[in-house]
């Protein structure tokens, strides 16, 4: 992928992508203590629109109020912010990161007076699996999901993706696409970056909110949509052996869309290709993203620049 370029939006003020600095020591680099957010903005009727920005911007303010982090922007100023710097960048399909963090470079956890930045980076994404269009070769991994005794799970942290670095790291070096990471009972729970949908007689079956997932905002799109077309939801504990036995399996994130999975532990999953409920799915989702659902409740979810 080419180096980014154009400009980031950083405290309110626009600064060339190259000189969006900060220190070596500043703490959320040091510590793990942002938060983020990941949303899309897609080519929809010859425009381009944001994906359900305002349950984007409201996760990212739940993940500052659990994490105690005090904003110096609102709702309506962040939400500015993402529609301009999108705009500045001349983007229509395009991956959006706003960012808040610790902007400090005093060693030391205490987080009290320090000062809190807000960024919003654009930049051109085509998909997150490159080359695996046929479908993703996964492994279920050795580190478990953290649980909410440990870390906010329902914030998206930065520090919490330390889990899901090591996770996936496991599972490229052992040759597959992505990893899957069980609970401390070794239920399923989601992937390193996605939340995971198997299929089963007909019906989608998702880990369930109990499962210590983060509430996907793709998730929460696909659940939707399957409701409407007919198709059956069922969020519960997954076991992982259901994993070897369902009909099929597919990954869902802001990132990433919905990703069909072929193969889990080296074991096929249904026929090794991508099912017919999930290529429905994908082909729904597809449509929706794009402002062309024949749904009108869906085309609220598009903010159109």
């Amino acid at each position: 992928m080419k180096k980014p370029k154009g400009s980031i939006w950083f405290d309110g003020k626009f600064v060339d992508y190259d000189k969006a600095n900060v220190h070596v020591l500043t703490h959320s680099l040091q510590y793990g203590s942002g938060i983020f957010e990941g949303i899309r903005s897609f080519r929809a009727n010859g425009g381009s629109a944001l994906f359900r920005l305002d349950d984007h911007v409201k996760r990212f303010f739940n993940s500052a109020k659990i994490c105690g982090m005090k904003l110096r922007v609102s709702r309506a100023g962040l939400s500015k912010a993402i529609m301009d710097t999108v705009r500045k960048n001349g983007l229509d399909d395009c991956y959006v990161r706003p960012f808040s963090f610790y902007n400090d470079s005093n060693i030391g956890l205490d987080v009290t007076g320090k000062k809190v930045s807000t960024i919003v980076a654009a930049v051109g994404m085509g998909p997150y699996f490159r080359g695996k269009s046929s479908g993703l070769r996964c492994k279920v991994s050795s580190w478990e999901r953290i649980s909410p005794s440990v870390l906010p799970t329902e914030a998206k942290a930065s520090g919490n993706y330390v889990n899901s670095l090591l996770a996936s790291m496991e599972a490229k070096r052992s040759g597959f696409d992505e990893a899957i990471l069980p609970s401390e009972g070794g239920f399923v729970t989601e992937g390193a970056a996605e939340n995971i949908f198997i299929v089963e007689d007909g019906n989608l079956v998702t880990p369930s909110k109990e499962a210590n997932i983060l509430m996907g905002i793709t998730r929460d799109t696909v659940i939707k949509i399957a409701k409407t077309i007919g198709i059956g939801v069922e969020e519960r504990e997954v076991h992982r052996e259901e994993l070897y036995t369902c009909d099929e399996a597919f990954f869902t994130g802001t990132a990433a869309g919905v990703v069909p999975i072929i193969n889990i532990d080296s074991k096929k999953v249904g026929s090794g290709k991508a099912g017919g409920i999930t290529e429905s799915l994908m082909d729904e989702y597809d449509k929706t993203v794009h402002g062309n659902s024949a749904n009108p409740i869906f085309r609220d979810w598009l903010t159109y620049l």
